[in-house]
């Protein structure tokens, strides 16, 4: 894959952004329609064959119509408190679903000069730098804005990539800031996260609708219902696996090109891929949502069932043979 340029990947990230935000409200909204049809009810009426006339299969009660406006104070009330919440708390819920915690300039001056140097080669602050306490061989970066960028490394990767091979991954990381993806990610997580939410809630309706179901016509015109609300829920479900597959794929090519770009070593982040690959895995990392922000995905190597199929991020192979190709 070409690398397309910092300015070229910073405004396709700001107009994913955008579009999110756009289409999160409308998405919502009709998964939330969706949940009242049920709660509430619906009325149904049967084709006539027999005089010609048409009608339509599924009416929506006035009572439907009711409840939702009534609701819909309070659920963009909610969804409003749930992002801000997660918007402005993120770095405290990354720190925790990690285990990670500042590593200070006096324990390891190492991976600050590396960090600082590529900075100022960059033009760019400083961000944060923590760590986790696991001998496996990982990173992230995370954040959305300049006070809230950061860096993660795993104490097995400090301790066992040369400086070569650290600077490429740092190098890995730094990119994804400059170019807006842990943005993007913060804001597909969040998004992904009520998405994921209110499809139980419509699921958990749908179930209970039918157990109230007594009649047979009760149930065959129902019928239409459930496949709208099914439908809904399927929307939601594979925009987070575009959210989630696409994105993440396409920004861990970029961020391994502009490492490569920045400094001038791409054989260096090859062979720390390599020895990442052999050991991504970290202990406390147990969210899938928080799993992808990592240079490798430490939840795929448990998954052997459809392998590569639904990863979040391309294979290490083909990361390195893109890599070699710079040399």
């Amino acid at each position: 894959m070409q690398y397309v340029g910092i300015q070229s990947q910073i405004s396709r990230n700001n107009t994913y952004s955008i579009l999110l935000l756009i289409a999160f409200p409308a998405l919502l909204l009709l998964l939330y329609f969706s949940v009242v049809l049920f709660a509430v009810g619906h009325e149904t009426s049967v084709y006539p064959y027999d005089t010609g006339v048409r009608q339509p299969f599924v009416k929506v009660s006035p009572d439907v119509i009711s409840t939702f406006l009534k609701g819909l104070p309070f659920v963009l009330a909610a969804v409003l408190i749930w992002f801000l919440i997660a918007y402005s708390g993120h770095s405290f819920f990354i720190r925790l679903a990690t285990s990670s915690f500042p590593l200070q300039r006096k324990d390891n001056m190492r991976v600050y000069n590396l960090v600082e140097n590529l900075c100022i080669q960059l033009g760019m602050p400083t961000p944060k730098i923590y760590i986790i306490d696991d001998n496996s061989l990982n990173a992230f970066a995370s954040g959305i804005n300049q006070k809230s960028y950061a860096i993660t490394l795993s104490r097995g990767i400090i301790d066992k990539l040369n400086d070569d091979e650290l600077e490429g991954v740092i190098g890995h990381e730094l990119t994804h800031i400059r170019n807006k993806d842990t943005r993007l990610l913060i804001i597909s997580i969040i998004f992904v996260g009520i998405f994921a939410f209110l499809a139980q809630l419509a699921l958990r309706s749908l179930q209970f609708s039918g157990r109230r179901s007594s009649s047979s016509r009760e149930r065959g015109g129902g019928g239409y219902i459930i496949l709208i609300a099914v439908a809904v829920t399927a929307i939601c479900y594979f925009l987070s696996l575009f959210l989630r597959f696409g994105i993440s794929r396409k920004r861990e090519y970029m961020a391994d090109a502009g490492s490569a770009e920045m400094t001038k070593k791409p054989y260096a982040l090859a062979s720390a891929l390599r020895k990442i690959d052999s050991d991504p895995l970290i202990e406390a990392v147990h969210s899938e949502d928080v799993a992808q922000l990592f240079i490798d995905n430490p939840q795929e190597k448990k998954k052997r069932f459809f392998a590569g199929l639904f990863d979040t991020h391309p294979p290490i192979e083909k990361r390195i043979q893109l890599l070699e190709q710079f040399v």
